[in-house]
């Protein structure tokens, strides 16, 4: 899975509209719309931690890198 329609699943997961994780980002809608349609080439990283916080899954995970989510790691 591409890390685009991860981020897609994740928050059609938990019934969140785009707006509610691009303010989360403090980006705009549309640009995080982009990182979804993959209008953009690359997420930038500190985005991509950002989102795997938010979601409680790992880096692996959200990048598409690996299917099996693991919390994301606490300090």
């Amino acid at each position: 899975m591409k890390y685009y329609e991860r981020i897609r699943e994740l928050r059609e997961e938990k019934n969140l509209p785009m707006k509610a994780i691009a303010h989360e980002l403090g980006i705009s809608q549309q640009t995080y719309n982009e990182y979804e349609k993959d209008y953009r080439s690359r997420i930038p990283v500190e985005r991509l931690i950002l989102l795997a916080q938010f979601y409680d899954v790992s880096m692996d995970y959200i990048s598409g890198v690996s299917n099996i989510r693991k919390s994301y790691p606490k300090e």
